[in-house]
């Protein structure tokens, strides 16, 4: 590893085999934190072309188990992924709305990075809300309800639970191509038939411009599309909160008055836009 974290440090790029052999030492234990930190600020500050990105994708996504669907949910499997940002309680309402429409949504969604709120975290607010769920868990809510929102776990995507906490504690959160790898590897995961990415940008979000969150929607879309993924993008801005709650409970209160046809009306025209 000391090996691939040299060659990654000095701008060389990882063959796919490198990539594998770097999130299994991840996932194995066999790598120290240190270790995995070094690699993620090389990777920072060196960067990845579309080839690298999509290969630490693919060695992320496969190293935990791959979620399987009946064959009566072709072409309904769909989801929602979003870079963040404050007061951004979306998925809360957009999950469980896109069910209604007669789409399955398997969300394997995050905590909070850096200022942004992490939709398990709202979720938890509620007493005796269970964030863990295995496939077969998922498989039977999905049955039932038409959606669920889950976390990373030992079994799904195990290697993003391990780096997406070391991103927040080593300044690497604004990684293009770890980004990207963070998000589409537990979509990968997910079987899905088609994703839409909402990408902000402005003061409060990871991409401080409309360029530079142009520029991770691209990578998103093309990694995604190589996946065979129906993969789309729509940018949104973030320079003051979305809605009027910031909090975990209020925000989660917020999402319920959205689903009864209430709520401040840029949240509903954002889940409007993303459904």
């Amino acid at each position: 590893l000391p090996t691939l974290i040299r060659q990654k440090r000095d701008g060389e790029r990882l063959e796919d085999a490198e990539s594998r052999r770097t999130v299994r030492g991840v996932t194995e234990g066999t790598a120290q934190q240190g270790q995995n930190g070094a690699m993620l600020m090389a990777i920072r500050l060196r960067g990845m072309d579309a080839g690298e990105t999509l290969a630490l994708t693919r060695a992320m996504a496969v190293s935990g188990r791959a979620l399987s669907w009946p064959p009566a949910w072709h072409g309904l499997v769909v989801d929602k992924h979003s870079t963040g940002g404050v007061g951004d309680k979306v998925s809360l309402a957009l999950a469980p709305a896109l069910a209604a429409c007669g789409c399955k949504v398997p969300m394997i969604s995050g905590r909070g990075l850096g200022h942004t709120g992490g939709t398990l975290d709202k979720l938890e607010a509620i007493p005796g809300f269970r964030v863990s769920q295995s496939p077969e868990e998922m498989c039977s809510i999905l049955e039932r309800v038409g959606c669920c929102i889950v976390g990373q776990s030992e079994e799904l995507v195990p290697a993003d639970r391990v780096l997406y906490g070391l991103r927040d504690v080593t300044a690497t959160v604004d990684s293009v191509p770890l980004i990207t790898a963070s998000i589409l590897s537990k979509k990968a995961a997910e079987q899905l038939s088609a994703l839409v990415l909402d990408v902000k940008f402005g003061g409060a979000a990871l991409c401080p411009t409309q360029e530079s969150a142009r520029e991770l929607a691209r990578s998103l879309v093309e990694v995604g599309t190589h996946l065979g993924i129906r993969t789309a993008a729509v940018l949104s801005r973030m320079d003051q909160p979305l809605g009027r709650a910031v909090g975990n409970a209020q925000e989660v209160l917020e999402a319920l008055e959205c689903l009864d046809g209430g709520g401040p009306p840029d949240l509903r025209q954002l889940v409007t836009a993303l459904g």
